[in-house]
């Protein structure tokens, strides 16, 4: 028997391409659904809440673009759709995993959880650790902490974490 596209697994389903401009739409949906839990608690109308989070975004997009202008900014296609995005920095000691986002429709079905062992991965082949940024009650915090991720520094609203490939010959 062949396998066909379909019959795949979902994680051999998945690619990647880079960010094109015409993207904005997906990353603003992609954005506002990281942060529509906040949002429930705010009280705010529809109008006021999509203004804050179109501000949001602006400020995120500008702040990556500013400070990591050499990142692969990528576009995660599950059976070539588009299902989320994948921003990782490539330092000289280090492997930065800046943002990972999918749409809600697909987050807890493991996807996620493969693309970041599969960059942990590459960085053990490296020979470089990873780190992320992740707010305390983001409910991916459990997640990295199952794939080893540390907090190496509490900054009030965020963690920072890394993880090292075995054999530590990495540092930071």
């Amino acid at each position: 028997m062949t396998a066909t596209k379909e019959s795949l697994p979902l994680t051999d389903q998945i690619s990647f391409r880079p960010e094109h401009p015409d993207d904005e739409a997906l990353l603003y949906r992609l954005y506002a659904s990281t942060r529509a839990s906040e949002m429930a608690l705010t009280g705010w109308d529809a109008m006021r809440q999509e203004a804050f989070l179109r501000m949001q975004f602006q400020f995120q997009t500008t702040h990556y673009r500013k400070h990591y202008g050499d990142a692969l900014f990528q576009i995660i296609l599950l059976q070539d759709v588009p299902i989320g995005r994948l921003y990782v920095h490539y330092g000289p000691c280090e492997i930065r995993l800046m943002d990972i986002a999918l749409l809600a429709e697909h987050r807890g079905r493991g996807l996620g959880r493969s693309i970041i062992e599969d960059l942990m991965r590459e960085a053990a082949r490296q020979e470089k650790i990873v780190t992320l940024h992740v707010e305390r009650f983001n409910p991916a915090l459990r997640l990295y902490q199952r794939l080893g991720f540390r907090v190496v520094e509490d900054q009030e609203i965020n963690f920072f974490m890394q993880w090292r490939p075995a054999g530590g010959k990495t540092q930071r």
